[in-house]
């Protein structure tokens, strides 16, 4: 799914003995210019920051997590590496939701892409399962009466 939109390359840390932004910035030249951290997990927030390629690499931290604190050396932002939140996406809600509209219906933004079930209210506790064991995007519920 995620080469709808965009992501050129896929690599499984389990297939490498070593740590996997050493793998990657060895497969890059330096690093990454963009990470995106989508599980929740800190260890792999600070994995995807140190694959990030030094000066300009951006990583996003897009999955949640409010029971453990972030640590990174500081020398990972200092050498220029950006890490920013997903909240949002980064649209400031004044005039952001009206451009985010614009941009989904000129088919410029894609939304639909991210919908992988559409389920019934009465289906919710499978729509959790699914996304418990990461086997859908975003399940939309149904919630018109019958």
């Amino acid at each position: 799914k995620a080469k709808v939109f965009g992501a050129s390359d896929f690599v499984n840390p389990k297939d490498h003995s070593k740590p996997i932004s050493q793998v990657l910035s060895e497969m890059t030249d330096g690093g990454v210019d963009f990470s995106l951290e989508c599980v929740g997990n800190v260890g792999v927030m600070r994995s995807a920051l140190e694959s990030c390629v030094k000066g300009w690499g951006v990583s996003v931290i897009v999955g949640l997590n409010d029971m453990e604190d972030i640590s990174a050396r500081p020398l990972m932002l200092i050498a220029g590496r950006t890490w920013k939140g997903s909240t949002f996406g980064g649209f400031k809600a004044k005039d952001g939701v009206a451009k985010m509209v614009e941009a989904y219906m000129d088919k410029k933004l894609k939304v639909d892409e991210f919908i992988t079930h559409n389920m019934t209210l009465d289906q919710v506790n499978d729509a959790i399962e699914l996304m418990k064991h990461g086997k859908c995007i975003r399940t939309v519920l149904n919630v018109s009466p019958k």
